[in-house]
């Protein structure tokens, strides 16, 4: 068993058989892809279209957090006091690194959630005024910036986002026409949830900033769907989950905060990190943490071991090789492309840009459609994982593939699909 008290300990106790050299040596070819899906814990009874909710398992992930678990059940005292910490501030280096940041300006947190919400009850915002949302924000975030607004008294207020704009300036305009003297807060997805689209973050930050806005961005699905930068990008605050397409464990997420912006925070809960040591705020400290990155994380008697995975979730796929899993799954987008468009009545909701498209692709389904029949034939008849989407004015299905995914799942549901619409 992996003993916690090595920081430099391999993430996994059994060695990759991708270091044999078998990436070199299989290449782009299907057996490679074919062995990587191996790697994989799936059902092979259902196709699972669906990363852009859950990610499944790599079994070396799940390999790695089970082992601390072990641990942390045989000893507790010993894990959470001596095992711990350093595979703590080890897992916050190494993320911060994928991620473009500071790691000392790194929250870790059980999901994007979480994040959003000490973020929205604890920042400040002046009133009279209003916080700014596009109109594709994830539900449970709406409702999160409903309720500030409201013991905020402020105004909430929502823009709509071009559909299938042509190019990441017409999102960037819309969201300035937006934008007033009134707005406080600007809160937006890096990727939206409903539609897999691409939002230019980096032109949304910069936009809000020079208005003296306040940016909070839902990052769910950015970690390995995109390439991330976030000192680059700007934003003063910006959550998001590990456990999508990072495929780490259920249960990691984080939330970054730009320079100076974590003294505007309060946490949800006092706790053991309530009276940091403020001579030194920002250094390491014994508990793999900071003293005021402790006053958030330190929430009373937790179980870490989801956050001290993330570096064996990193260096899975780091090990089948980013570049490489990006060009597979930009062959089994276009794939959903060719099979679905026009199918059955089915129009593509995702724009066709390289800038504002990825993993995720939306289609609107036709009139007349009955979402939860379809949810549940779709899985009852033929155990296909995808979601369902309820917009205000159309419906959704979305498909999300990863590496792990096959042409071969992607036919199944454009056979599914004419016979579930004809009913």
């Amino acid at each position: 068993m992996i003993s916690p008290h090595q920081p430099g300990a391999p993430a996994t106790g059994r060695t990759h058989r991708w270091r044999s050299g078998l990436v070199k040596d299989l290449s782009m070819s299907s057996a490679f892809w074919s062995d990587a899906r191996a790697g994989m814990l799936l059902d092979p009874s259902v196709i699972n279209l669906n990363t852009g909710s859950f990610g499944p398992s790599p079994r070396v992930v799940f390999e790695r957090v089970t082992a601390l678990r072990q641990l942390l059940a045989a000893e507790p005292m010993d894990f959470l006091l001596r095992g711990a910490p350093p595979l703590l501030w080890q897992a916050r280096e190494r993320l911060a690194a994928f991620i473009g940041s500071d790691p000392r300006r790194l929250i870790f947190t059980v999901n994007v959630t979480a994040a959003i919400n000490l973020v929205a009850s604890s920042l400040s915002l002046p009133a009279p005024g209003e916080i700014l949302l596009s109109d594709h924000e994830y539900g449970a975030m709406h409702w999160c910036w409903e309720r500030a607004a409201q013991r905020r008294g402020l105004i909430l207020r929502t823009f709509a986002l071009p559909i299938l704009p042509s190019s990441p300036d017409e999102i960037v305009d819309a969201a300035i026409a937006a934008m007033t003297e009134r707005t406080r807060l600007f809160f937006f997805s890096h990727i939206l949830s409903p539609t897999g689209m691409v939002l230019p973050a980096r032109e949304l930050c910069a936009e809000a900033r020079r208005r003296g806005i306040i940016t909070v961005v839902d990052g769910a699905h950015a970690p390995a769907f995109v390439s991330l930068h976030l000192d680059a990008i700007g934003a003063d605050y910006y959550g998001a989950n590990c456990h999508k397409w990072l495929l780490a464990p259920i249960g990691s997420g984080f939330l970054y905060a730009a320079a100076g912006a974590l003294e505007r925070l309060q946490p949800l809960q006092v706790s053991w990190g309530w009276r940091p040591d403020r001579a030194r705020l920002d250094e390491r400290d014994e508990f793999g943490s900071t003293p005021r990155l402790r006053l958030f994380e330190f929430e009373g008697t937790r179980d870490l071991c989801a956050w001290l995975t993330i570096p064996a979730a990193i260096d899975f796929q780091a090990e089948l090789g980013w570049q490489r899993i990006r060009e597979r799954i930009a062959e089994l987008t276009r794939h959903v492309r060719r099979r679905l468009t026009g199918l059955a009545g089915l129009v593509p909701n995702t724009p066709d840009v390289p800038e504002l498209s990825g993993a995720m692709v939306a289609f609107r389904l036709p009139p007349g459609v009955e979402a939860p029949a379809l949810r549940r034939r779709l899985w009852e008849e033929f155990r296909i994982e995808a979601p369902i989407i309820e917009r205000p004015d159309r419906l959704l299905i979305r498909t999300s593939t990863h590496f792990y995914n096959t042409e071969a799942e992607i036919d199944r549901l454009a056979e599914a699909l004419p016979e579930l619409l004809s009913r």
